[in-house]
């Protein structure tokens, strides 16, 4: 199973809050409020959970989280290929993120409430049919031994 981010340097990001950095390198950023500790995905210039103003920090957010819910999609607009799973995945460090859990069987007796995932980077072709030239976040199980 291919577990590296697989871009090139043409493609681009799909969401506002992917950044690369320095060496190209895909990454989600998030903003953690220095009053309440929350961290949430993408910038915020005020905490939308305690609404301190101007105390947010941007943040790099971990590649590793655990699967805090999912639906099986068999059925979605023209283009996008199904089934596939749908995730949200809490984050280690902080922040919630969702994105399609993918290397793995779309079937309940496959996907795990609670199991350890990793954020990846690949083409958003892998989603949908027309993604060429941008990239886009995935989990994927991840490995025990990385555990």
């Amino acid at each position: 199973m291919e577990r590296m981010n697989d871009i090139t340097a043409t493609e681009r990001p799909v969401a506002p809050y992917t950044e690369l950095d320095e060496n190209g390198a895909p990454y989600l950023l998030g903003s953690r409020c220095g009053a309440c500790g929350q961290t949430h995905l993408g910038r915020f210039e005020n905490c939308p959970k305690c609404g301190a103003r101007n105390a947010m920090d941007v943040v790099r957010l971990a590649s590793h989280g655990t699967l805090y819910n999912y639906t099986i999609v068999h059925r979605s607009l023209p283009g996008v290929k199904v089934p596939f799973v749908s995730a949200t995945v809490d984050l280690d460090g902080g922040g919630t993120v969702r994105g399609n859990l993918i290397d793995i069987v779309p079937d309940p007796s496959h996907v795990k409430f609670g199991m350890p995932v990793d954020v990846i980077f690949r083409s958003a072709s892998t989603a949908v049919a027309d993604g060429d030239g941008f990239i886009a976040h995935f989990f994927i199980p991840a490995q025990e031994a990385a555990q």
